[in-house]
């Protein structure tokens, strides 16, 4: 049995180096990232048997991300195409005041044409966790339509189920999000969401305990997790649990969102509970932000040190 399974889009990440633009760059460093197998790795670095599914072109490129994942403990289910190509997105890194800015160029790729039936719906089903973010529906309709088989295949089994709203405003509109994923929210147990992409695309209003307990009012979720930044994050679930944000030395926070929901679901798979798993999120995206590239290389002993020293940061009410 396999604990987590995900489903989505994986990419070749082109950075310049850091302080570089594009437009003058002679060289890339090459990462490998998706929402869904950067949770994967967390997870699996955590000690949690994961899969991740999409679909790759039969290329030396789609081979770099099979072995990019397959060396993080994450098992690829993929399905192997003879046309399309693998996606990218580039990355140029500045400080302040000038930041960083990502273009996308993920046209093509054969994950936006996978159906419900291309899918390893057996392996689905035989989870404990399956889990999607709102990146994927977003990529195509025919994806909209896969994803919301997929959750409600993994429901009717009787496996958890978990979702990141995770929205991107280069692939949707705010209104377009909204109407697919509420469609989704029947079939899903665990909520993911940005306090600010609960407020813009779902239309929640108050504070953060307000927003989390209306989500879980008006669609019946078993919990709700609502992330704050630097203001930590909180929970809904039969109580509100909330958790500060670990202090942390910044050397490329892309993919912390992801390390936190991986490192909150590894533990809720341990037989931890909310809070607990509140933390060892928190931990891993703090962690994660040591290093460079998408994904949550973390040590299960580091992630459980920073827990256990900053134990007193989480509140249950």
């Amino acid at each position: 049995m396999t604990g987590l399974v995900t489903f989505g889009e994986t990419m070749l990440r082109l950075s310049p180096p850091r302080g570089q633009r594009l437009s003058r760059v002679d060289g890339f460093d090459v990462h490998v990232g998706g929402a869904e197998s950067n949770v994967a790795v967390a997870a699996a670095n955590l000690g949690v048997d994961s899969a991740w599914c999409s679909a790759l072109p039969d290329t030396a490129l789609g081979e770099r991300v099979v072995h990019a994942l397959r060396g993080e403990g994450v098992e690829p289910l993929v399905t192997w195409t003879d046309t399309g190509r693998v996606g990218t997105y580039y990355l140029e890194r500045g400080g302040r005041p000038r930041g960083q800015t990502v273009v996308y160029d993920r046209g093509e790729t054969p994950v936006r044409e996978l159906a419900p039936d291309d899918l390893p719906l057996a392996r689905v089903r035989d989870a404990d966790r399956c889990f999607v973010s709102g990146i994927t529906p977003a990529l195509s309709d025919q994806l909209a339509e896969t994803t919301a088989r997929l959750l409600e295949t993994a429901a009717d089994a009787g496996v958890a189920t978990a979702l990141d709203v995770n929205y991107r405003s280069k692939l949707w509109t705010t209104d377009a999000a909204r109407e697919t994923l509420t469609g989704l929210f029947p079939h899903v147990d665990a909520l993911f969401v940005a306090e600010r992409d609960a407020r813009s695309v779902l239309d929640c209003e108050g504070d953060a305990e307000a927003v989390a307990a209306g989500l879980a009012d008006d669609y019946g979720f078993e919990t709700v997790v609502v992330t704050r930044g630097e203001a930590g994050a909180l929970a809904v679930h039969d109580a509100v649990h909330e958790q500060a944000a670990f202090e942390t030395d910044t050397v490329d926070p892309v993919g912390s969102g992801d390390a936190f929901v991986g490192g909150y679901l590894a533990h809720r798979l341990d037989g931890g509970t909310v809070p607990d798993a509140l933390a060892y999120g928190a931990a891993t995206a703090a962690l994660k932000r040591t290093m460079e590239g998408d994904m949550a290389r973390v040590i299960p002993d580091e992630v459980a040190a920073l827990v256990a020293d900053g134990e007193d940061g989480g509140i249950d009410r």
